[in-house]
């Protein structure tokens, strides 16, 4: 984790050895158990950026878009220089049909990140909506 680290015993070791292990899960493509263990390691941490960045990210991967935007959104307002969560909540509003605010984060994620293919294959899937759309 890479904020507000500050191990006080059992307490930090368990919130770190949950938030491993729920990133293990997102690595294997089982963002179902990694939810779970974020979920609990957010209750114990609630303001770690870190933790809800990879809650938001299992949130997306099994569906849960609006609760991936929640958490995605809570880090933009934590650290508005975060082009990964910018770019992750405006995927988010994307898929939940708010392309308005969709866009506008995209292209924020992308000003800040000018050369992430990524955020510009969202943009224009983004844009591509507005005009099927409009």
């Amino acid at each position: 984790m890479d904020d507000n680290d500050s191990h006080d015993g059992s307490h930090g070791h368990e919130v770190y050895d949950l938030f491993q292990r729920g990133r293990g899960f997102l690595s294997e493509n089982h963002p179902g158990q990694a939810a779970l263990l974020l979920e609990r390691a957010k209750r114990l941490a609630p303001d770690k950026n870190s933790i809800r960045e990879a809650l938001g990210h299992a949130y997306f991967n099994v569906g849960h878009y609006d609760k991936a935007a929640a958490e995605f959104r809570l880090v933009v307002e934590r650290v508005p220089s975060n082009d990964y969560a910018t770019y992750a909540l405006g995927r988010s509003l994307l898929k939940l049909g708010r392309l308005t605010e969709a866009r506008a984060h995209l292209r924020l994620a992308l000003a800040m990140s000018p050369g992430n293919e990524h955020y510009r294959i969202a943009l224009a899937r983004c844009l591509n909506a507005e005009d099927e759309t409009a």
